[in-house]
């Protein structure tokens, strides 16, 4: 069985962060595994609070899952302070994982910040040249390279500059701007598109870190890049459409549509 480690948040609400990774990386068949950086007081409609795991606890549990059980993809995502970005730079470092998927989550469903703002530099300096694949929605890809983005040819600008920086390959998602559902990939050779009906809901708390947990995922299971963000795009699709009317916000995605009938889960 192939091993994915998610190095994120935690939310206990359930529709984000770690368990939404670990919910997605079961739905893929692999074994999942989880390094907390932040506990974050959380629900479909508001950010309570945010407490930092120290950055020596985030070094101790990530050098736990390197030493036994060595993953195929890790995952990244909420980084909240330069120190957690520091701790995490450092180790990906050390032991240099074969797939690295960043989500570089900045803001909560509901427009709560999950990002010391001043922190977007140390983002771009530590984390950003360890992605084998950078995932940010269209507001972080403005705050990463400063740049408005209100067009598909601004899109592509965005994700040539974030190449620039050293990472691997780009997926801006188009999930902010109007119409359909799209999003680019930019490898530094060419872009590639992925498209797909916008769906009507307002359940959609957790859609980003779902994405790059599938992402990462797939590659785990030896997919390449184009193709794993394509198959992680078409599970997230489905887990939108059948997504779950719970909370009094944004509800949660349907991470086990495709295993579990509808009607199993009434």
């Amino acid at each position: 069985m192939k091993k994915v480690l998610t190095i994120a948040g935690s939310d206990c609400s359930g529709g984000a962060g770690v368990q939404a990774d670990l919910k997605t990386m079961a739905a893929h068949g692999v074994f999942g595994m989880s390094v907390i950086v932040s506990v974050v007081a959380e629900n479909t409609a508001r950010v309570i609070d945010i407490q930092d795991i120290t950055p020596e606890m985030i070094e101790k549990q990530i050098d736990a899952v390197f030493e036994d059980i060595v993953p195929d993809a890790v995952k990244i995502g909420m980084l909240s302070s330069p120190a957690c970005m520091r701790a995490v730079a450092g180790k990906l470092e050390q032991y240099k994982p074969r797939h690295v998927v960043i989500d570089p989550v900045m803001y909560a469903k509901n427009g709560s910040p999950l990002m010391d703002p001043s922190a977007v530099g140390a983002l771009i300096e530590w984390i950003l040249p360890h992605a084998g694949v950078l995932t940010p929605n269209i507001p972080e890809a403005e705050r990463i390279t400063g740049r408005e983005i209100r067009s598909l040819a601004d899109m592509e600008q965005a994700a040539r500059d974030i190449y620039a920086m050293g990472v691997g390959g780009v997926l801006v998602k188009g999930g902010h701007a109007a119409g359909d559902a799209l999003d680019i990939l930019y490898d530094g050779d060419k872009f590639y598109r992925y498209e797909a009906r916008r769906i009507d809901t307002k359940n959609t708390h957790g859609t980003g870190c779902t994405l790059s947990s599938a992402i990462a995922s797939n590659l785990a299971l030896g997919y390449g890049i184009p193709e794993a963000v394509e198959r992680a795009k078409a599970y997230v699709t489905d887990a939108i459409a059948h997504a779950l009317p719970l909370g009094k916000g944004c509800g949660p995605l349907n991470h086990f549509c495709r295993i579990f009938p509808e009607e199993e889960q009434a």
